[in-house]
């Protein structure tokens, strides 16, 4: 069963309500990760980027939990006619709450030290950086709006950036430059690589049955990263 995102119904305990909270996730993930990812690649100020990704961070884990409770009583309310959908709902924002960690491990490598604002590859990290950002905002429309073919052109980019990403990382471990240089590069890619992953599974939400969410290819292929 495909999910339907958006149901009529009163109250905020109604998944109509619900759906539309998980989209501001999202754009809050997206948030956080525009600004840890400039910490890293721009040399912005970290200390006061490190405040706003923490905040940001706080506000995504509060809706998940709060959101979990909703769902709950959505369930107690409504019967199991939508369990699915829930557990769905369920899933999808822990992905979008994982997208959050990974947004501050990429600060936490600009707290670090590490500093690639004048890196010779910038211009390509940029390119990365702004491509997974586009995502994120691709991925919150798609929750808005229930696009299930919105939801399948996107999975198969991600799939497709997953690949790169994952040549990169090999190509840094056969590098011979020095550590300083290859391992904050090999880690950002990483990084990145889970968000990725993370944001294939919330589109998965859109598109496949509860059993293969989190999967693709009816249920052979783990995307989790």
């Amino acid at each position: 069963m495909v999910m339907t995102f958006f149901r009529r119904g009163d109250g905020e305990n109604s998944l109509d309500q619900i759906t539309a909270r998980t989209v501001s996730m999202v754009s809050d993930a997206r948030h956080s990760f525009d600004l840890a990812s400039a910490a890293l690649l721009s040399g912005a100020d970290v200390e006061t980027i490190g405040q706003d990704v923490r905040q940001t961070d706080e506000r995504i884990n509060e809706a998940e939990q709060d959101l979990r409770g909703q769902l709950v009583v959505h369930v107690s309310v409504q019967g199991s006619s939508d369990i699915g959908e829930v557990l769905g709902l369920i899933l999808l924002i822990k992905k979008i709450e994982r997208i959050g960690d990974q947004n501050k491990n990429i600060l936490y490598l600009a707290e670090d030290g590490a500093d690639l604002s004048e890196a010779p590859d910038l211009e390509m990290l940029i390119g990365f950086r702004r491509t997974i950002s586009e995502m994120l905002g691709q991925a919150a429309d798609i929750i808005a709006a229930g696009d299930e073919d919105g939801a399948t052109e996107l999975r198969k980019r991600t799939n497709d950036l997953q690949v790169e990403l994952q040549d990169h990382i090999r190509e840094l471990m056969h590098s011979e430059e020095p550590g300083h240089k290859v391992v904050p590069r090999a880690i950002l890619y990483r990084y990145w690589k889970r968000i990725v992953a993370n944001i294939a599974g919330v589109v998965t939400t859109a598109t496949e049955p509860l059993q293969h969410q989190g999967y693709q290819d009816d249920g052979a292929t783990d995307i989790d990263d």
